[in-house]
């Protein structure tokens, strides 16, 4: 290859036939459950303004300080655009802009599609990568955070995951219990700050929350003892955590107690909770989400309740490769697709023409996928290349068939052929690939 080659940009990939495979399965899945829980689908731009993401995000956010892709301002007073790295946001703008909170308090919406981040590139983990998400705003009840967590478990279960699949909750309270423990957790940090990592040291005046999160062995370690959020809760905070535990056990759901989840974004309140698959070790993370109460009225819409979840498909589909999932009967449709249904042979140069017109009569019919020979090989390879790519039916176009107007049709499955006038011709292949 010369050295000056093209190549996808680093932690980037192309999705060829045989990947999507897999891809457009964790897609089918999504949708048709997230349909059955009555989400309409939502497609927002990939590029926003980036202050819609420094506002929501926090600017202290790893995200917006290292991990953004933005395009400067082309133009004197314009605003800067950064690829989004993330739905919530968007999903939020989409909202307000659209006048929902007057009109239709209540939306129920689920997303797939692209997102960006500038991080190091490792398996599972890409510059560009994929989301499934819902975001549900009007509903304050606790009951809708359990939903959510349900449909984020059924999905994964969907999709072949095993009982080891555990969901890991906490809540962040209101902004008044947060004020309250954001200084006990100052007052606890500040002289222990010694050996610390560089992102905790520049965190404990930006967000010290984030301390809590780090994932550095030596700072996990010095959090044990930190003030827990659970001592600041007030009445009505404490309230919804118990609501939605209590409709956690209605639904049959088992939540693990995550005091030191905190997630990595400042739009959080009360509720937050990851889904786990433990036999994946340090990559057991598979969905994060909870209620983003403050976020609509932050970004400057009127105070509406919200909550939601997203899920990295591109980790996702690690995940399963590594599992050995999915399995092929989950998927064999799809990867029907990629095969012929009918193919014509020309036997001849001569034949070319017409088995051309009799591909375009079968496509019309819309009968499946047909496919024919273009490069002018010989009838014998043609022949292997129907095998080769799954082909249910042969037709077979030779100067006997042209003269005729008849045609043979092979079944490629049982060996049996047989001669079909032209204006029968559809028929006899719909009949053919349906026996």
């Amino acid at each position: 290859m010369a050295s000056d080659s093209y190549r996808a940009p680093r932690g980037t990939r192309d999705l060829l036939p045989e990947d999507l495979i897999r891809i457009r399965h964790l897609e089918r899945t999504a949708r048709k459950l997230a349909q059955s829980f009555r989400y309409g689908e939502i497609r927002t731009p990939l590029i926003e303004e980036t202050r819609l993401f420094t506002r929501s995000l926090g600017e202290g956010s790893d995200v917006v300080e290292k991990e953004m892709f933005t395009v400067p301002p082309r133009a004197e007073g314009s605003s800067s655009h950064s690829l989004r790295p993330e739905g919530t946001a968007s999903a939020v703008r989409a909202y307000i802009q659209g006048g929902f909170a007057a009109r239709a308090p209540l939306q129920k919406w689920f997303y797939l599609g692209p997102m960006f981040r500038y991080e190091r590139p490792q398996r599972g983990r890409e510059r560009q990568f994929y989301q499934f998400g819902v975001e549900v705003f009007g509903v304050t009840s606790p009951s809708l955070d359990a939903e959510i967590v349900d449909l984020a478990m059924r999905y994964f279960e969907a999709l072949g995951f095993g009982l080891e699949l555990e969901v890991r909750v906490n809540t962040m309270g209101d902004p008044e219990d947060r004020a309250c423990w954001s200084s006990a957790l100052r007052e606890y940090f500040a002289p222990r700050m010694e050996g610390r990592c560089a992102d905790c040291q520049s965190r404990l005046e930006r967000n010290v929350f984030r301390l809590l999160d780090c994932k550095v062995a030596d700072c996990k370690e010095a959090n044990r003892d930190a003030p827990s959020l659970r001592d600041f809760l007030q009445e009505a905070s404490a309230g919804h955590h118990q609501g939605f535990l209590h409709s956690l056990q209605a639904l049959g759901r088992a939540a693990v107690d995550a005091p030191s989840l905190v997630r990595g974004l400042d739009y959080y309140t009360r509720t937050v909770f990851e889904v786990h698959y433990p036999p994946l070790g340090a990559r057991s993370a598979l969905c994060g989400g909870g209620r983003y109460d403050g976020l609509v009225e932050e970004l400057g819409g009127a105070a509406t309740a919200a909550t939601g979840f997203a899920i990295g498909l591109t980790g996702t589909e690690f995940a399963m490769e590594e599992l050995g999932l999915p399995t092929a009967e989950a998927v064999a449709d799809l990867a029907s697709e990629l095969q012929a249904a009918v193919y014509v042979v020309a036997i001849s140069a001569e034949d070319r023409q017409e088995a051309l017109a009799l591909a375009g009569l079968l496509r019309g019919a819309e009968i499946g996928a047909v496919d024919l020979d273009h490069r002018g090989r010989s009838a014998k390879a043609q022949f292997k290349e129907a095998d080769k790519g799954g082909a249910r039916v042969v037709l077979v176009v030779g100067a006997d068939e042209r003269a005729a107007d008849t045609f043979v049709l092979r079944d490629m499955e049982g060996g049996v052929e047989s001669k079909v006038a032209r204006a029968d011709l559809v028929e006899a292949v719909g009949a053919m690939l349906q026996a």
